[in-house]
């Protein structure tokens, strides 16, 4: 009877090493991404300012667009908490992280520079510097600052994301020295053009070093030293404050938007114009509405465990690979539909309504679902080194 007793009690205290809810938070994002990628290849005639502009924008475009925002600051901040638990291993003496995080950092601008932008064309004539390139740059940055204090990583965080929205006044005109770095770090522009090739910096990456820095900062908050319990309380307290602050600073338009909202003619033009906030770079307002809702998410998929959030893990335990397979499922698509149809939108193949981008992208995901998953299982019991980047 001592020896079951015993038994049982160290089961019980076996806990996973991996939440998965940062899986599922993982795996519907992706989904909105696909979503909003699909959107981008076959309803790109009607195209999406940034912030937007609301008098030329449906609602239900609108909507579309804003769960696409959650995407990027969920998946920087969950790279940041990833790194943490890397360095902080359950049952095992911490390591560094640097390494890993530079050659995976260097990994993903190579992956953005070749692979993924050729994917958005299917030449090379273009170079935009989008997600991957942010994120593979900001784990670069975290591994540079990884051995600093904890706390002293949250305060750069941060001064971070709530300071570089006061930066917008410093600005720099092509040719100027200084141009290309703050084009990199804070302004979306064009980095090089010439008749045969462009570069453009699409994300600029200075705020994506502060989210991932504060998803670092706030890792031990997903250690397995911490009760569940706890943990969601937490989670949800960050959640209402931070929607709190975001209240107050947008509805009184105080500062870290530079577009203010107004009343609209309606209802729901006055709630857009509350929710149209700047992506690129992504200014305070639009950190604090995509991250306070992830807090709260994360918070909820901890207490479900269901198909839905099981398929969700799934797509989530294999996001390099989802990303890369869907944005060629989606070039091959395109390319296929402009020979079967031709080009109905001026010089480009277009769907005629945006419910037909909602049933392609559901489609979609039902396809992407089962290599998805094939490589995930593939990933979880391979030992060849070269899987972890991806």
């Amino acid at each position: 009877m001592t020896t079951i007793t015993k038994n049982t009690h160290s089961a019980t205290m076996v806990k996973s090493p991996r939440l998965a809810s940062i899986d599922v938070m993982r795996g519907l994002v992706m989904l909105f991404m696909l979503l909003d990628h699909v959107r981008e290849r076959f309803y790109y005639q009607h195209r999406i300012t940034d912030p937007i502009t609301i008098e030329d924008t449906e609602a239900e475009l609108f909507f579309t667009r804003i769960l696409a925002h959650l995407c990027a600051p969920i998946f920087v901040f969950l790279t940041g908490v990833s790194a943490w638990l890397y360095a902080n291993p359950s049952n095992k003496a911490p390591r560094s992280p640097r390494a890993f995080l530079l050659k995976r950092g260097l990994f993903l601008v190579l992956l953005e520079v070749t692979v993924i932008n050729f994917s958005w064309f299917g030449n090379y004539n273009a170079l935009y510097l989008q997600v991957i390139w942010a994120i593979g740059i900001s784990m670069i940055a975290l591994a540079l600052l990884s051995s600093l204090p904890n706390k002293l990583i949250a305060i750069i965080g941060l001064l971070i994301v709530f300071g570089h929205n006061a930066l917008a006044p410093i600005q720099f005109a092509p040719g100027e020295w200084g141009y290309s770095l703050w084009t990199i770090l804070h302004d979306r522009n064009q980095l090089f053009s010439s008749d045969t090739f462009s570069v453009f910096a699409s994300y600029p990456v200075l705020p994506w070093i502060g989210v991932i820095l504060l998803g670092y900062a706030i890792g031990p908050l997903f250690s397995n030293k911490v009760q569940p319990k706890q943990r969601q309380r937490d989670l949800l307290t960050l959640s209402a404050s931070v929607l709190t602050l975001l209240a107050v600073l947008r509805g009184f338009n105080i500062y870290g938007e530079a577009l203010p909202w107004q009343l609209g003619s309606s209802h729901i033009e006055t709630i857009m114009s509350f929710l149209n906030f700047t992506k690129y770079p992504p200014s305070l307002h639009f950190i604090l509405l995509t991250l306070g809702i992830a807090f709260a998410l994360l918070a909820l998929f901890e207490t479900f465990n269901n198909k839905a959030t099981s398929a969700l893990k799934t797509y989530g335990s294999a996001p390099m690979f989802f990303y890369v397979f869907h944005l060629y499922v989606l070039l091959i698509a395109y390319k296929l539909a402009m020979l079967t149809f031709g080009p109905n939108a001026g010089d480009i193949f277009g769907f005629a309504a945006l419910w037909q981008v909602w049933c392609v992208s559901a489609i979609l995901a039902v396809v992407l679902y089962f290599p998805t998953r094939a490589f995930a299982n593939y990933k979880h019991t391979s030992n060849q080194a070269w899987i972890k980047y991806l």
